[in-house]
């Protein structure tokens, strides 16, 4: 893999908060990167990666803040930056707002589209969830029936309670 890839990959763990294993197993990685580099150019998108580049360090504690500033709080990379967070989660790229547009012009490919049916399968949204995408991926037979499981995610309480179930086994509806 290419630096700009792994600098793609790293920067989009950091946004969505997946591990760069879990990025890489959609399978889309690269059709993602080249989704930016045709919307908005190889320019911004290079731009975007430089100033995830020079960000403090992970191990600094100001990074997190860091991120925020220079990059979702930037006029230019803010937009395009959540652009690139709602399109690993959903597989769609949502055209970036009308007043983006009138600050950097124009972009001819910047319109909502779904990039693949593969993206919209591997989207995050189905494993952030604890659920399947549907019509594709069936999760076996009956499975719907219950509510989803939703994971645990690294720096979440571990003790909270599970939630209450409202299967209707459940709530006494079908004894």
């Amino acid at each position: 893999m290419s630096n700009r890839i792994e600098i793609f990959l790293a920067l989009s763990a950091e946004l969505t908060a997946f591990s760069r294993f879990d990025l890489l197993g959609t399978g889309l990685a690269e059709a993602y990167l080249g989704t930016l580099d045709r919307v908005v150019g190889d320019d911004i998108t290079d731009t975007l990666l430089a100033a995830f580049v020079a960000l403090p360090p992970p191990e600094d504690p100001t990074r997190a803040q860091a991120l925020r500033a220079t990059i979702l709080g930037s006029e230019l990379l803010g937009d395009v930056a959540r652009a690139l967070i709602k399109l690993w989660y959903s597989g769609t790229w949502f055209e970036l707002p009308y007043a983006w547009t009138q600050r950097f012009g124009p972009k001819p490919a910047d319109a909502t589209f779904v990039v693949s049916p593969d993206a919209y399968m591997e989207g995050l949204l189905w494993k952030a969830i604890g659920a399947h995408p549907a019509g594709a991926k069936a999760p076996g037979y009956g499975s719907w029936a219950y509510p989803p499981k939703i994971p645990t995610f690294p720096g979440s309480p571990t003790s909270k309670p599970d939630a209450v179930s409202v299967h209707p086994q459940n709530a006494g509806i079908m004894s």
